[in-house]
């Protein structure tokens, strides 16, 4: 399906500019890139709803709350890492290195409440946090910093959610208490992606 939007597009961009007596080739090459990020961003938009709406009943089951929690972790890590690798801003390279700073701590101190609680951390990323990734690594460079400051405003509502709602709702005492302390520095960093994405936006204005 995304292959036979991108190509479409493709084809009507480069027909449209053909006509304009530019080349085919670049013209292609260009409406398959924006055809391709068009598709990207609408996944990542379709992920995140889904993802509020996982968060929201996460709290009442444990099992899905530490889910949920350790594929987050697992996620900004990664995409951390990635950001700080292909962005070209200072400020968003520095939000990326403290992301997989803070994840990490934050999943070694919320690993032993895990294991006390009987419950074992995801080992990979679902489909869903693996689009976020995939449309991360394939985001160009000059929409980069959008894509992952998005993904970032969204992922850490969905996060708050998360642990604010087992925090209040949650049936584990130990997980309780390590959701509620990480709810604060979960805040932060989405006050911070909000900062950032307002900035990137007022800039390309």
């Amino acid at each position: 399906m995304k292959y036979a939007l991108i190509v479409g597009a493709a084809g009507l961009a480069a027909l449209s500019l053909a006509a304009c007596n530019k080349p085919a080739s670049t013209t292609a090459s260009d409406a398959t890139q924006s055809a391709a990020s068009a598709v990207d961003k609408a996944q990542d938009t379709t992920g995140a709803a889904v993802g509020q709406a996982s968060a929201a009943l996460a709290p009442h089951d444990t099992g899905a709350f530490v889910s949920n929690l350790t594929q987050a972790g697992m996620y900004e890590i990664e995409a951390g890492k990635i950001a700080q690798a292909k962005s070209k801003n200072p400020e968003v390279k520095a939000f990326a290195k403290m992301m997989v700073s803070d994840h990490t701590a934050m999943d070694k101190a919320m690993a032993p409440l895990i294991k006390a609680a009987g419950q074992t951390p995801a080992d990979k990323l679902d489909q869903r946090r693996q689009g976020f990734i995939d449309n991360l690594n394939s985001a160009t460079p000059a929409d980069f910093d959008k894509v992952y400051i998005d993904q970032q405003v969204a992922g850490h509502q969905e996060a708050l959610d998360l642990v604010d709602g087992y925090a209040r709702d949650g049936s584990d005492a130990g997980l309780k208490g390590g959701a509620a302390d990480a709810g604060p520095k979960v805040q932060a960093h989405l006050d911070k992606a909000k900062a950032i994405q307002a900035k990137l936006s007022s800039s390309t204005k």
